[in-house]
């Protein structure tokens, strides 16, 4: 769970949308012609979001900012919440990503301080628990065949933006949500609802994304799993393409941590 926990934040720093409960994903959708198709203005419109997204996306060079992960099981009635700051940086051909999470607050309880750090430089993905004090190393990709950071969290999650549009309408049935707001509305929302035969299917119910106007960036992603967890995560006052040093990807694992734990990459077939 860590793992797909750290890597669904991760790849999201290219979403941005608003909020979506389990019992709330079939009423976000915008109404629809009789035979239940989006127009072809809804359709024309969403293409062209998805555009701009992947525009935006492929000339992102570095991004900085905080952070806000909100786990929630409606079942349990339990919520976690969790804080910090990501950085994302391409180095030619690499890229780096780290996540740095200072607090968590759980339920009704006081915020506290819950030190935990991802990062991952392109074939290892390293998790430093300091309150356990505990590593854990999880390979992701070969070493002679370093992966960025969006295709590994892609597997998980889509990302709008990265991944192909024709590929991602054929997992999805997408719609723009009309926002119903006295004044313009500063962001575009997405909703996109996983078709029966989608690579998704078994994973998640449906998705939302916010997505800033004028960044033409996500700042918020929702998913429903199909176990009816809600997955949130926020980007809050982000820095683009500004220039993040590559001291920022570099750790120690602290002497009293111990012997990290080896996850090593799993080959097809297992």
């Amino acid at each position: 769970m860590a793992t797909k926990t750290c890597e669904k934040a991760a790849l999201i720093l290219v979403l941005t949308a608003g909020v979506c409960i389990a019992a709330e994903c079939s009423r976000t959708r915008p109404p629809e012609k009789a035979d239940g198709r989006p127009s072809q203005a809804k359709a024309q419109a969403v293409d062209q979001v998805l555009k701009q997204l992947t525009e935006r996306t492929g000339s992102l060079k570095s991004y900085q900012g905080q952070i806000e992960y909100k786990f929630i099981q409606p079942l349990l009635e339990s919520r976690a919440l969790r804080k910090g700051t990501l950085y994302y940086a391409r180095f030619g051909k690499d890229s780096k990503l780290r996540i740095n999470f200072q607090t968590l607050k759980q339920d009704d309880e006081k915020e506290q301080k819950y030190v935990e750090h991802y990062i991952f430089d392109g074939v290892w993905l390293t998790q430093l628990n300091y309150q356990i004090k505990s590593a854990k190393k999880y390979q992701l990709a070969e070493p002679n065949k370093p992966a960025d950071a969006f295709d590994i969290a892609s597997k998980n999650i889509p990302l709008l933006g990265f991944t192909k549009i024709e590929n991602l309408k054929k997992q999805f049935d997408i719609t723009l949500v009309e926002q119903k707001t006295p004044r313009p509305a500063s962001y575009v929302q997405l909703h996109l609802k996983v078709k029966p035969n989608s690579i998704y299917k078994d994973d998640y119910v449906c998705l939302d994304f916010w997505i800033d106007k004028k960044l033409a960036l996500p700042t918020k992603v929702v998913a429903v799993s199909t176990e009816e967890d809600i997955y949130e995560i926020r980007f809050l006052k982000p820095k683009l393409n500004k220039r993040i040093s590559k001291k920022i990807f570099e750790f120690t694992i602290p002497k009293d941590f111990g012997e990290p734990e080896i996850i090593p990459l799993k080959k097809k077939g297992q």
